[in-house]
């Protein structure tokens, strides 16, 4: 694990029970698991396939590059052909993996039927699946009508019930099947103007508790619950805000975004690791959880 100025943890050290390629930092109180962060890393997933969804920027970039750059083969995903064709092009830049683009409509049940058609077809299999949608749109409860809402739902949770409904199978057959859910801080503590993005999320969190019941022991299911993040969709619910009269200025907005314990936004590849980190033997057990990346932001205890 760096700390904010990326310099390295120091004395590392061995605690009996982990494994060795797991790097340990002690102090009087508190010992910190870092992983994803060091050259030497081996998240165990080399060859793995993968699928993300909505990977052609943001998070889900973000994720399918930590995978790809571990070793594993990964599909990406997302609805613009050109977009889609330059995140291909910057995740190949460090990845020891291939990448394949396809593609896709994430609220289409046919695209998503060829998402994980493409992904068995080029990969024989899926090892691990990372669902991400763009978020619904910005705006208090009274500006938000009945379209607004059946829209958000098909996008956030929908997309999330076909896409584990058609990969089950194959993830059930790998030796290390894994589903990891990027969704959002919101399920533990609203956000203010978030109303869709508050209460629709919530239902990806029920469902990812079910699956990691009934899909096991053949497949662990988590999921991120993302903090402010470098990202187009900050940019996009910053710029919202300002048309609203909500902040002077975009500069105020990101602050405001930015207003948490290490007084920063995210670095995507923070949640990226992560995810890999999830999706890896590494993580062997934990499951049915959900992982707050927020920089401490969020007053819940739980």
């Amino acid at each position: 694990m760096r700390d904010p100025d990326n310099s390295a943890v120091r004395n590392p050290a061995v605690v009996v029970g982990v494994p060795s390629s797991v790097g340990i930092t002690a102090t009087a109180t508190f010992f910190v698991l870092s992983f994803g962060f060091t050259d030497d890393m081996d998240l165990q997933i080399d060859g793995n396939a993968a699928l993300v969804t909505a990977s052609s920027s943001g998070l889900g970039k973000a994720s399918a590059r930590a995978l790809a750059r571990e070793g594993a083969n990964v599909v990406i995903n997302g609805r613009d052909a050109d977009r889609l064709a330059d995140a291909k092009a910057d995740i190949e830049a460090d990845a020891t993996g291939e990448v394949v683009t396809q593609q896709g409509d994430l609220t289409d049940e046919d695209d998503i039927e060829a998402l994980v058609e493409t992904t068995v077809d080029e990969f024989g299999g899926i090892d691990h699946l990372v669902t991400s949608a763009g978020g619904p749109p910005s705006g208090p409860f009274l500006d938000t009508d009945d379209e607004d809402w059946y829209q958000a739902y098909d996008l956030l949770v929908m997309s999330v019930v076909r896409l584990a409904r058609e990969a089950e199978p194959h993830l059930r057959e790998s030796d290390a099947g894994t589903i990891v859910n990027i969704t959002s801080r919101s399920v533990k503590e609203a956000i203010n103007s978030l109303v869709l993005s508050n209460s629709v999320r919530m239902s990806v969190i029920g469902l990812e508790k079910t699956l990691s019941k009934e899909f096991a022991p053949d497949v662990r299911t988590n999921a991120v619950l993302p903090g402010p993040h470098e990202t187009e969709r900050i940019e996009e619910l910053v710029n919202q805000a300002v048309d609203r009269g909500e902040y002077d200025s975009y500069e105020a907005g990101l602050d405001d975004w930015a207003s948490n314990p290490l007084e920063r936004v995210g670095d995507p590849m923070e949640l990226g690791n992560t995810v890999a980190f999830l999706s890896s033997p590494l993580s062997g057990y934990i499951n049915g959880e959900s992982v707050l990346i927020d920089g401490g932001s969020t007053g819940a205890n739980l």
